[in-house]
């Protein structure tokens, strides 16, 4: 396997290294033989082009999981949940509880499954620790079945300026 080290992408004209034209610093790190060989199996199981590649996957999804516990950064992500819909009034309270955060409830899509079910993916954006309390209220209505939140150290940019006037 060639280029694992980090800093890996190309060079930038002045000897600095780049990813995805961002300039990157070079680190160093110490990992037992064990979890190296466990890394470079997983390089090469998820197609990564270096360990570099793959330690800064995983250490981007640790940061923002890192600030979505903090709960003060504005964050986007997903909800997603999987139902009954024969459930009594479910329906209408998940749409209810989209209207009541209708600042935080960006946009949602519902596909009808076999057996009665529906997943439901409603598209959020807002501070961490107020959309994971969005999704437990979710989750936790009578007739779900599961649900998960998914969340990015990103923001959707305005869609139209608003002046105010």
């Amino acid at each position: 396997m060639s280029g694992n080290g980090v800093g890996d992408g190309p060079n930038n004209g002045n000897g600095a290294r780049t990813i995805d034209s961002r300039p990157v610093s070079r680190i160093s790190i110490s990992l037992p033989e064990e979890l190296l060989t466990e890394l470079d199996q997983m390089v090469e199981d998820r197609g990564f082009q270096s360990r570099s590649q793959a330690i800064n996957d995983m250490l981007h999804q640790f940061l923002v999981e890192h600030k979505r516990e903090r709960g003060d950064e504005v964050m986007v992500g997903i909800i997603t949940v999987y139902y009954d819909n024969t459930a009594n009034g479910l329906q209408k309270q998940l749409a209810d509880l989209q209207y009541r955060y209708i600042d935080e409830c960006i946009s949602s899509l519902h596909i009808h499954l076999a057996h009665n079910q529906t997943m439901e993916v409603v598209l959020v954006q807002g501070p961490a620790r107020k959309l994971q309390a969005i999704a437990d209220e979710m989750v936790t209505k009578r007739g779900v079945i599961a649900g998960k939140i998914q969340l990015m150290a990103a923001v959707i940019p305005p869609l139209h300026p608003f002046s105010g006037d």
